[in-house]
């Protein structure tokens, strides 16, 4: 992979999963640079080093706020390549329906896919229909046992077993000390109403799926059902990869990377 000339940066904008921050891309993003693109790796909302506390979250809108005011200040014509992984997919069509003229491709790795007639929530049952976990997330009921659970986090033995089973010993006990438990919108009516998106504008950005074979977070067969039902511009697969592609595969996401910003970033 060798980049020579200004005319061929390409700009990459990374967005982190539930219970990540922008540290999970430290490897993709020291090789992005490395070729000469520039790269932002971004703290949503209570992540990361990001100051709020998950408590403090009443909407998803106000997790994905970071992204989105970083988009908004974008120059005029500028265009970004915007990667989301796991659910950072659902914060990409958050932003693809809100700032379409601003993003010249969507990459969804191992990601959460929805669209226009593929709801997040119908992701979810499917996904709960196909789950074979013999342990589970940690959820907390701060509303009480009967109510919807309000935080979801990964102890250490799910993100050894499940998430992080193919990816480098050090970067899962990175990941067992930087991560924080993600908020869960208390508000299902007005997430749903916050999460749609349209032909109209999600419609106009360009997909391309990368689908991480031995993912036993989001199956396989998952991303390829969101990837039927939703189809992209493209899919690739990067093989042997777990969940946490950018630790497991860091080098072939690089040359996916950099081979979508080659094809649909003008």
């Amino acid at each position: 992979m060798d980049i020579r000339g200004s005319e061929r940066k390409k700009h990459f904008v990374l967005v982190h999963g539930a219970c990540h921050g922008a540290w999970c891309w430290f490897r993709v993003a020291t090789l992005l640079e490395s070729l000469g693109h520039k790269v932002t790796a971004l703290d949503l909302a209570a992540s990361g080093v990001h100051p709020k506390q998950p408590q403090d979250l009443e909407s998803i809108a106000e997790y994905v706020e970071p992204l989105l005011e970083f988009l908004g200040g974008l120059g005029e014509g500028e265009r970004v390549a915007l990667v989301g992984h796991s659910m950072g997919g659902l914060v990409l069509s958050m932003a693809m329906e809100r700032f379409p003229e601003n993003i010249a491709v969507a990459v969804f790795a191992a990601a959460v896919m929805p669209g226009p007639d593929l709801t997040y929530h119908s992701i979810l049952e499917e996904h709960s229909r196909r789950v074979e976990y013999n342990m589970d997330p940690m959820y907390r009921f701060d509303d009480g046992p009967e109510q919807a659970p309000t935080y979801i986090s990964f102890g250490y033995d799910f993100l050894a077993s499940k998430v992080y089973q193919l990816s480098p010993p050090e970067d899962l006990t990175l990941a067992s000390y930087l991560g924080r438990p993600f908020r869960l919108c208390p508000d299902q009516d007005k997430m749903k109403e916050e999460i749609a998106v349209t032909r109209g504008r999600y419609g106009l950005v360009r997909r391309v799926y990368i689908v991480c074979d031995q993912d036993l977070l989001l199956m396989e067969g998952l991303q390829r059902w969101m990837a039927e039902r939703n189809p992209p511009d493209e899919v690739k697969v990067i093989s042997g990869s777990d969940h946490m592609v950018m630790f497991s595969k860091p080098l072939e996401l690089c040359a996916s990377l950099e081979e979508i910003g080659r094809h649909y970033c003008s």
